[in-house]
């Protein structure tokens, strides 16, 4: 009994910020990702992926091509999320990998994920068109 009136004060206090927090209501932000670059290379072709609505905001990506090989992802919408940024350098270091948009999830940002798979097909697709 003596250790539950302790238990509680600070049960309260740790929920406080919680309670505090409002939501962002903005739309999404443009955030250019590590991977990104000013102006493609010469020769190099790029694809706008479609936009993607998911839970967490809109989600496009833009791939630079370079002889059918992906050399720079872009994020052109993504949620203003921590957890999407932090999993977009994740993602485009895996798309450079593979050269594909058959990459794993990043957990935590799995809405994220699976709308910058979606946009990212869509380029490849639209690139070998």
């Amino acid at each position: 009994m003596k250790r539950a009136l302790p238990v509680l004060v600070l049960s309260v206090a740790g929920l406080i910020p919680v309670w505090r927090h409002a939501p962002s209501h903005e739309p999404a932000t443009t955030s250019p990702t590590p991977a990104a670059s000013s102006a493609p290379a010469a020769g190099s072709v790029v694809v706008a992926g479609t936009t993607v609505d998911t839970d967490k905001g809109p989600v496009q990506v833009e791939v630079t091509f370079r002889d059918r090989r992906i050399t720079a992802v872009r994020m052109l919408r993504q949620p203003d999320h921590p957890q999407t940024t932090a999993a977009v350098p994740r993602l485009v270091e895996e798309t450079l990998r593979a050269q594909s948009a058959d990459i794993d999830t990043v957990s935590g940002a799995t809405v994220t994920s699976d709308g910058y798979k979606e946009s990212l097909q869509a380029a490849i697709d639209d690139r070998g068109a």
